[in-house]
């Protein structure tokens, strides 16, 4: 299967180079100079993964972000100039699933769209749970149909919220080192900070708990990580 990336960057230079690593994996990479016509392509091509720079003219990174996730849970990595934790968190707060810092390395890059095409589109089911269903609570994660539901109704995830999910639910009442929640949900290809799973696991309670801030089933476990109460 050939994949489309999408790649949005007002520096066309940074693109171009980008896309002579690309070719060799057989990756298409669909160029865009500005985040009007970004979003106009995203909506034409349907392309499995998105690139978006920040700071971009017409419509920056995180409106084209948002549009995006209006209609779609493709993944998308982010691209800022500044390394600074504020972008990063609004970023993942919006729906991003990774992000990389410029100036990049191409080939950093392209392992890191590697590792999102493959957890998204690639990953096959290997944890020996003969059901594809995971219940807790009033929760039903369907793992062969990505989907979520609460209380039979349906709740939209991310990929990365899904994977978090998934790997805690079927660990209830175990808890979860962040490394253990990184080296899952991002297959070992990401180096991440506190600041990330901490955005991840908020996002998620938004979407879980009936009081995000007063959580019964997704706990903290101070100094040690994460867990699914057992019910």
């Amino acid at each position: 299967m050939k994949y489309k990336v999408l790649a949005a960057d007002d520096e066309i230079e940074l693109l171009e180079a980008l896309e002579l690593y690309t070719e060799r994996e057989d990756i298409e990479l669909i160029r865009a100079d500005n985040g009007v016509s970004a979003l106009a392509l995203f909506q034409k091509e349907k392309p499995h993964l998105v690139m978006l720079d920040i700071m971009m003219p017409g419509m920056d990174g995180f409106a084209v972000l948002k549009r995006i996730r209006a209609e779609s849970n493709v993944p998308v990595i982010m691209l800022t100039a500044r390394d600074a934790d504020y972008d990063k968190i609004l970023g993942l707060e919006i729906g991003a699933d990774d992000y990389i810092t410029k100036p990049y390395n191409p080939m950093v890059v392209v392992a890191r769209i590697k590792a999102q095409l493959r957890r998204n589109y690639d990953y096959q089911e290997t944890s020996g749970v003969k059901s594809p269903e995971l219940k807790c609570f009033d929760i039903v994660l369907n793992k062969e149909e990505g989907s979520v539901s609460k209380a039979g109704q349906s709740i939209e995830l991310t990929k990365t919220e899904l994977r978090i999910l998934e790997l805690l639910m079927e660990n209830r009442g175990r808890i979860l080192t962040k490394q253990q929640i990184f080296d899952y949900a991002w297959e070992g290809d990401y180096i991440a900070d506190d600041n990330t799973i901490m955005v991840h696991i908020s996002n998620l309670r938004a979407k879980i708990e009936e009081n995000p801030k007063s959580p019964r089933i997704l706990k903290t476990v101070k100094g040690l990580g994460y867990k699914i109460e057992k019910e």
